[in-house]
């Protein structure tokens, strides 16, 4: 049973890390395709620019501390090991 649950977390810390990494790559996809279109487009007159919206950034924090709450409740329970629950959590981090 232990080794099930194991597996069971793995994947879920594996698919909420492919699904952070998915999310930066589409984000990062996005701003190069504005970026060229941009620079294909004409000069248009100048407008002052818009701020950007803060708030997929405190979206993208609150998501992170959710997952490293999840992985140390994993670790707590035993399911991770510390080395474990470390390469996670840097993973995490540098995503």
């Amino acid at each position: 049973m232990p080794g099930l649950l194991r597996g069971v977390a793995r994947t879920a810390v594996v698919a909420g890390t492919a699904t952070a990494v998915s999310n930066r790559v589409s984000r990062r996809q996005q701003g190069r395709w504005a970026a060229q279109e941009a620079y294909e487009a004409p000069a248009a007159p100048a407008a002052p620019p818009a701020a950007p919206p803060a708030a997929p950034l405190v979206t993208d924090m609150t998501n992170k501390i959710e997952q490293l709450k999840q992985l140390g409740d994993l670790r707590d329970q035993g399911v991770l090991t510390d080395s474990e629950f470390e390469e996670q959590k840097r993973r995490l981090l540098q995503s």
